[in-house]
């Protein structure tokens, strides 16, 4: 014989299902406005120097999937997200825009402090950030082979999704 649920346990199951869907709401508004800004379509051309003083053309790596990623030195999210990018860097092509984080000498510091060694560019008045509509970091495009964004995020995003994300993108 089954027993019924007391009536303040059912109430108790509803409330804390509408907190958790109100939660969840909150969270996709919060991170579509985060993103409301964010291109879509063929990814701007980036014709800049890396911090390792290479020169570097975002064209010239058509033909795969690419990561480009958005920080900052000053970003907390960003920080429990570097890991992840740099394990991503072992094994996909990866090119990172360090927005807004002050002079090349001080995000190369912050890079060799935090054992980073994944190609990055500096962006300190945030024009490369403008041009791809990106107004919070950590944020990420995965640009297709073909040069389109494929897929966009803003705010922290696990290893194993962004890893997901560049295989789909893979023709």
């Amino acid at each position: 014989m089954k027993l019924p649920l007391p009536s303040f346990l059912k109430i108790r199951a509803v409330k804390i299902t509408i907190d958790i869907l109100l939660i969840l709401l909150v969270y996709l508004l919060l991170k579509t406005w985060l993103q409301r800004d964010m291109i879509e379509g063929p990814a701007p051309s980036i014709n800049s120097q890396l911090l390792s003083n290479e020169n570097f053309q975002l064209q010239s790596l058509q033909g795969k999937p690419v990561l480009l990623h958005f920080w900052a030195s000053w970003c907390g999210i960003c920080k429990m997200e570097q890991d992840s990018i740099e394990a991503i860097s072992q094994d996909h092509t990866v090119i990172s825009i360090a927005m807004k984080s002050g002079a090349a000498h001080k995000v190369t510091q912050y890079m060799k402090d935090h054992g980073l060694s994944f190609p990055t560019i500096n962006d300190p008045d945030g024009s490369i950030s403008d041009r791809y509509g990106v107004r919070a970091v950590p944020a990420c495009f995965i640009i297709s082979p073909d040069g389109k964004i494929q897929f966009k995020e803003t705010g922290y995003t696990t290893e194993w999704g962004l890893r997901l994300r560049l295989w789909l993108a893979t023709d």
